[in-house]
């Protein structure tokens, strides 16, 4: 291996040490504690050293949502393809709880997916794999069920969106959490063409 090689590779094991540690201490006490002075103090690196890999907290935030979109897209398909031979509607029961689940599981990741700025473009061609993957893992499941004439991109989109709404009010106290399979069910049930 050559020196720039043992470098990259430094390099890359610093980053992911940076993500994972903002990730964690944006679990434990929330984003706002996230700050280059704790994570520096936190990985014992100097701040310099931080932004040399991110010029501050919006691309942190950002590195965290393609890392939890990949995460999420790897959960999703696992529920899917766990209850596959049950057919679709299990299928797309399987994927909603999954999605809540993952969202109730990881606050901090699901806020920076997609509640906080983390400078990356959506529904764009400049969108990152990792976000464009984690949204086909959701339309290989529910495209099936969209129906004669509906595109299934658009079904999917409006069942995320309903999915997404649920994590939300759920998670703020709108929504009493000991109802969520109920939604689910009546979510699957109304929308899902099978």
């Amino acid at each position: 291996m050559s020196v720039q090689e043992r470098k990259e590779r430094e390099r890359a094991a610093r980053e992911r040490l940076i993500v994972a540690t903002a990730r964690e201490l944006a679990e434990q006490q929330g984003w706002d504690a996230v700050t280059t002075r704790r994570l520096a103090e936190r990985i014992e690196y100097s701040q310099p050293v931080l932004y040399s890999h991110f010029r501050g907290k919006r691309e942190i935030i950002g590195a965290v949502a393609l890392v939890g979109a990949a995460e999420m897209a790897a959960v999703l398909r696992a529920a899917a393809s766990a209850v596959d031979a049950d057919g679709p509607r299990a299928r797309v029961t399987a994927l909603a709880r999954a999605y809540l689940d993952f969202a109730e599981r990881n606050p901090a990741v699901y806020d920076a997916m997609f509640q906080l700025d983390g400078g990356l473009a959506f529904a764009h061609e400049e969108t990152p794999e990792p976000l464009k993957d984690a949204f086909a893992a959701l339309l290989e499941t529910l495209g099936e069920v969209a129906g004669d004439g509906v595109h299934p991109a658009l079904f999917t989109e409006a069942f995320w969106a309903t999915l997404h709404g649920l994590a939300t009010l759920t998670r703020a106290g709108r929504l009493p959490p000991e109802d969520t399979d109920r939604r689910v069910e009546l979510l699957v049930g109304r929308l899902a063409v099978v």
